[in-house]
């Protein structure tokens, strides 16, 4: 392992310029903990259009240049899905800590050889599952653990867009791993996902699923429900956290107010607080309280993540959004396409063996 001195930056190399490359580029830049040494593409051109004209940052096409630099302790993957196993294995081999775009990998096996390798050589692996860092985000998973909203009866999750049809992977593949790894990153850690069943349609021809909804049964009863669409023409980010006490809507295009807690709801007498009389029906209330608006400072997620990124290097300790939760995803996404093939089926899971 290249190891850095405490107190200075940690070096670190982006591979892979296209799409998410320039804005890892330019949050590693700005980072005091990091110090950005290399952009590695194969179309060199472009990464130096990425860099501008002025830049100091190494420009390379060959990985093995960058990964043999002992002043790069760790690399950020952004290259496409089928190509994260050779590039984060050759890089966590050569000693480097390894951010990785979403998915982790293209399937549950390979993302499950980069856990591996990354544990049995004491590295750092993170999935930069962007979204959970967004400080939305960040305020429902603190409300969820806080028992704000009480017990999770329900989420609905909408994702839709006119989007870029993909040519290699569906609107589950595309879409879908940002609803999942927020579920993922905001459940109580007594609550999980222990079923999954996914419907899709193809309605132009594309050869792949352009609409789908997944619906996960979840370990407390309750049930998660998303939408992911490529065909919609107006784009919509929503998703609503229905529990028990409360219930919360995060509309993510609303910056002025992107999260509403609603104090209404439904609430059932249980029957220990029922008379004899009323045992044969079950009491319904429906409570009308107030809404609040949290006031949410804006911060770019990247940034956050960067410097989440930049914690697990230093402390040792796993990353908010480590290997283990971009596996879990994985899983996630991997039932969803066989229970997709099947025509709905619910798949229960089982992690590792959901293929």
């Amino acid at each position: 392992m290249t190891s850095h001195a405490p107190d200075e930056p940690i070096g670190v190399a982006v591979i892979g310029a296209g799409y998410w490359g320039p804005n890892l580029v330019r949050n590693f830049q700005g980072s005091p903990a990091f110090h950005l040494r290399w952009l590695c593409d194969l179309d060199v051109d472009r990464a130096r259009k990425v860099l501008g004209g002025y830049s100091t940052v190494g420009v390379s096409a060959d990985l093995d240049e960058v990964l043999a630099d002992p002043d790069v302790h760790a690399v950020a993957v952004a290259t496409p899905a089928g190509t994260h196993l050779p590039v984060a294995l050759a890089a966590l081999r050569a000693g480097k800590h390894v951010l990785v775009e979403k998915p982790l990998a293209a399937t549950y096996e390979e993302g499950r050889r980069l856990v591996d390798e990354a544990d049995r050589r004491g590295l750092t692996l993170m999935c930069d599952h962007t979204y959970c860092y967004t400080p939305a985000v960040l305020h429902i998973r603190d409300l969820l653990a806080a028992g704000e909203l009480g017990e999770l009866h329900f989420l609905d999750s909408v994702r839709i867009n006119l989007g870029l049809v993909q040519r290699d992977i569906d609107v589950v593949w595309d879409l879908a791993p940002h609803d999942l790894s927020i579920l993922d990153f905001v459940l109580p850690p007594a609550v999980r996902p222990i079923a999954v069943a996914a419907h899709g349609a193809d309605g132009i021809g594309a050869g792949r699923a352009c609409v789908a909804y997944l619906t996960l049964q979840l370990s407390n009863g309750a049930i998660a429900h998303i939408h992911v669409n490529w065909l919609s023409p107006v784009k919509v980010r929503t998703a609503i956290f229905g529990g028990s006490k409360r219930t919360l809507v995060w509309d993510d295009l609303n910056p002025s107010q992107r999260l509403s807690i609603y104090d209404r709801g439904v609430d059932v007498a249980s029957p220990e607080e029922l008379g004899d009389e009323q045992r044969r029906d079950i009491l319904v209330s429906y409570r009308s309280g107030d809404m609040v608006a949290p006031a949410l400072t804006e911060r770019e997620a990247l940034r956050t993540m960067v410097e989440e990124y930049a914690r697990a290097i230093t402390t040792g300790t796993p990353a908010l959004t480590d290997g283990r939760s971009g596996l879990r995803v994985l899983e996630l996404l991997q039932a969803a396409s066989r229970s997709l093939a099947e025509g709905g089926t619910m798949i229960k899971l089982n992690e590792g063996h959901t293929a």
